[in-house]
């Protein structure tokens, strides 16, 4: 088993000597990590949602523009 080193000011954190990463050993923590970065994703997709929503209704209404062009000029 690996015998880690505590880091400075940190009781939370330890370092791996052997491939020199620090590691948290605070499960509530990295629980509430988790959390947070699942938000962000369901965030960023959400935005991506909106912005397709909007660029496909930016298309129907130029769609709708030239049509009610063409009925006003007669074609």
């Amino acid at each position: 088993m690996n015998e880690y080193i505590k880091v400075k000011d940190h009781s939370n954190l330890v370092r791996d000597p052997r491939t020199d990463q620090i590691i948290n050993t605070d499960h509530a923590e990295y629980d509430q990590y988790m959390a947070r970065r699942s938000a962000r994703k369901k965030a960023k997709q959400k935005n991506l949602s909106v912005e397709q929503d909007l660029d496909r209704l930016k298309a129907e209404m130029g769609e709708i523009k030239s049509l009610l062009k063409e009925l006003v000029n007669g074609k």
